[in-house]
């Protein structure tokens, strides 16, 4: 590859993204590609410190104080561990970025969603990802799948999260030559079999 390409997984709660993250830069290594693989918020020390303080605690954050953290976080995380891996031409996949911002806060929380937009992408200074997969699902089922403690997000009121999963459908509909959406309630391997078509597309090889 003559430069990097930037590829993050998106969703509702339980459409499986970190897991198919995980395939997704395990297959890209076996095809020869060097790959970071990252999490937003996680993937640096301020993202780890944020993760706790967002994500596992039950302190009341406003939808503002919560977008404001997460955009810090991810201009961090761009500065520190994306630019510099799509500059050394590797392939980056990231498990959630600024289309979760928007869509939880934004439509979810109801910020202003153009607003919010805007601020978020321009604290990344023109680092947006070349291809976003979202992993749709219903949020019924989505929730159904987690066998595990809810943090604090996943904790919300069902409301909240079917206006998540409808914020993130406008916006792939808004973005449709970065989005792929593929249906998260298929069985895994069909998923991954479609995600696999949709990067191997957008990097040329097929």
């Amino acid at each position: 590859m003559r430069r990097g390409v930037f590829i993050t997984l998106e969703g509702p709660e339980g459409s499986g993204k970190s897991s198919q993250a995980r395939w997704l830069a395990q297959a890209l290594t076996r095809d020869g590609c060097r790959v970071t693989r990252l999490c937003d918020p996680g993937s640096t020390a301020l993202g780890r410190a944020l993760r706790r303080l967002l994500l596992e605690t039950r302190a009341d954050l406003s939808p503002l104080a919560e977008s404001l953290l997460f955009i810090g976080g991810r201009a961090q995380l761009v500065e520190e561990r994306i630019r510099p891996a799509l500059a050394q031409r590797r392939v980056v996949v990231c498990d959630r970025f600024h289309d979760s911002t928007v869509a939880y806060q934004g439509f979810g929380g109801g910020l202003d969603v153009r607003w919010l937009d805007r601020l978020g992408r321009s604290a990344l200074r023109g680092v947006m990802p070349h291809l976003t997969v979202l992993l749709d699902i219903p949020s019924g089922l989505g929730f159904a799948r987690l066998h595990r403690r809810r943090d604090r997000m996943e904790r919300k009121a069902a409301a909240f999260h079917r206006r998540v999963r409808a914020g993130f459908l406008r916006l792939s509909r808004r973005e449709p030559r970065r989005f792929v959406t593929v249906d998260a309630s298929r069985p895994a391997a069909e998923v991954r079999t479609q995600i696999e078509a949709a990067v191997r597309r957008r990097l040329g090889h097929g």
